[in-house]
């Protein structure tokens, strides 16, 4: 099969070729090849290209860049997402766009399902949602993939930035009042490339298994990479400050995956071990030479 990758330079994109390379005749764009906010670019790279699948990844998603630049937001997140999926449209492909937990408020207690009414309160999750909306009023075989709190290799991430604090610091300051399930983005991909080799239609929510809060998620890191000394400190999201709104509750219920029979990803414990692990032997992530730890596989407090 004939597969277009948007965005295939980002922390999604790099860790979805790889998975697709085997099987696909599978094409990575990015920037430098064309820019998806205009339109006549896109005409003419998909009119030469003719893929039968496309996996739309780029995307603004700087959640308080959006809020400070809504303009942005609109023009990549929405106008480029509409012109990816007129595109596909005008040549018969499939879409598979991948969407944010951020179209929910996070103000209901149990996790979303697939079904609940998305409500943004962000400008990053509003042109995200939009993008939705085009993918399904234009593309008839199209799949929309909400996931969230992502973190893997070759990408600014949560992990990476708190490993690098606790080089630094005795101690850190995080968020204990939004929930979330963190996703590494290998065991993701995986699952991308199974939805889109079952032709898996309609909306899927993808996320790692059981959920956390940012301050739990950051105690297990930093016991992960074996900073001993580091004490992370539970702060509220208020005291922060950040432009944009961030919604408590996050945890997403991955129900219609569970139902297709495709199965649901490793638990976010698992996904943390493997990029620690795998970032220590590349080098990529700078841990102390004490060795891995194993033992916050069951983080105190950790939501299953």
């Amino acid at each position: 099969m004939r597969i277009l990758v948007t965005g295939a330079k980002g922390m999604l994109g790099s860790a979805l070729l790889p998975c697709l390379e085997p099987q696909h005749q599978v094409r990575g764009v990015d920037l430098e090849h064309f820019d998806i906010c205009k339109e006549p670019a896109v005409e003419k790279a998909f009119r030469q290209l003719r893929p039968e699948l496309v996996f739309h990844l780029a995307a603004y998603t700087d959640v308080d860049g959006c809020e400070v630049n809504p303009q942005k937001a609109e023009e990549v997140n929405v106008g480029g997402t509409r012109n990816v999926a007129r595109a596909c449209a005008e040549i018969g492909a499939a879409l598979l766009y991948v969407s944010t937990d951020y179209v929910f408020d996070g103000l209901q207690e149990k996790p979303y399902r697939e079904e609940d009414c998305p409500h943004p309160r962000s400008a990053y999750g509003c042109s995200k949602l939009r993008g939705e909306q085009f993918v399904e009023a234009l593309v008839a075989r199209h799949c929309i993939v909400r996931t969230s709190w992502l973190y893997g290799p070759q990408g600014k991430n949560f992990v990476a930035t708190i490993l690098k604090l606790a080089r630094e610091r005795e101690e850190l300051q995080v968020v204990s009042d939004q929930r979330g399930s963190p996703t590494y983005t290998r065991h993701l991909a995986g699952k991308l490339a199974q939805l889109s080799q079952a032709k898996a239609y309609g909306i899927y929510h993808v996320t790692g298994a059981g959920h956390c809060s940012w301050f739990e998620f950051a105690q297990a890191v930093v016991k992960a990479g074996g900073y001993n000394r580091v004490r992370v400190a539970p702060v509220a999201t208020q005291d922060l400050g950040r432009p944009a709104r961030r919604p408590a509750n996050s945890v997403l219920e991955n129900r219609r995956l569970l139902q297709s029979g495709l199965g649901a990803l490793p638990h976010w414990t698992e996904g943390l071990a493997q990029y620690v692990e795998e970032g220590r032997r590349s080098g990529e992530l700078d841990l102390p030479g004490a060795g891995f730890r194993k033992d916050f596989l069951q983080p105190e407090g950790a939501g299953r």
